[in-house]
């Protein structure tokens, strides 16, 4: 019986028996398969080196890349956050010269209003120093003007009746129908008046008188009706009577004034 175990010429191993016998043949033939599979592995070896160099050189070119791309990006955003800064940095520097300005500004301003202050104190202290100085002239001076005006008031009635009698009289001469009697009858109570009157004296009112009696020979057309037309003169005098009147008051309070 066959032993299946060890069939014959299945077994691989040399036979000692044979040098050159059916073992050799087999250990040939297993040879081949194994030299083709380690050239095989050593194709496959290198060809898959190639392809992870080619791989590492495109990842190597693509960390490149993004490296630059990030140190791009990097500087970039250094160089806007520099313009950034010196941008803040000079609007920091303008803002504190307009605060140091402004600080300043209210320093001078601060410093003006105490001069101007100690000055209106000065000044207000002379005034009231003239004020307490000038009290009594005050006193003085309104007693005066109360006496001064009712003289003045008397002397404006006076010239008021003295006015309206020179109306009256130039009415006359200018009317062809009323006598001249009538005229110099006025004329004479005119003067009379006015010679006997303190306030006339003060006024020299006669000698204005005789003057208009003498020279206003002016009357208004032949158709007038409105005595204030007639006459020149006469009005002059009344206007000058009238500013000698405020000149005198004026003088007797500096009389006043000046003796005190």
């Amino acid at each position: 019986m066959n032993n299946l175990n060890d069939p014959p010429n299945w077994n691989i191993r040399p036979n000692p028996r044979d040098d050159g016998g059916e073992g050799s043949r087999w250990n040939y033939a297993l040879l081949v398969p194994m030299l083709g599979l380690a050239a095989f592995r050593w194709i496959w070896s290198r060809e898959s080196q190639k392809e992870i160099e080619k791989e590492r050189e495109a990842s190597r070119q693509r960390t490149a890349a993004f490296q630059r791309d990030l140190e791009a990006k990097y500087h970039a955003v250094v160089s806007e956050q520099r313009r950034a800064v010196a941008q803040l940095s000079l609007e920091l520097e303008k803002e504190q010269n307009r605060t140091s300005s402004y600080r300043e500004a209210l320093i001078s301003q601060g410093r003006k209003l105490a001069e101007e202050r100690k000055l209106l104190e000065r000044e207000r202290a002379q005034v009231m120093q003239e004020k307490s100085q000038l009290q009594p002239l005050r006193s003085v001076y309104l007693s005066c003007l109360e006496e001064e005006e009712d003289w003045q008031r008397r002397a404006r009635l006076l010239l008021r009746e003295v006015g309206e009698a020179l109306v009256e009289r130039q009415s006359i001469y200018c009317s062809p129908v009323l006598p001249r009697s009538t005229r110099l009858e006025l004329e004479k109570n005119l003067l009379v008046r006015t010679s006997t009157e303190p306030l006339a004296a003060d006024l020299d009112m006669a000698a204005g008188l005789t003057d208009i009696f003498k020279h206003d020979k002016h009357c208004g057309d032949v158709w007038n009706t409105n005595k204030r037309r007639n006459g020149r003169l006469m009005w002059l005098y009344l206007k000058y009577w009238e500013l000698l009147v405020e000149l005198k008051k004026f003088k007797k309070l500096e009389k006043v004034i000046l003796e005190k």
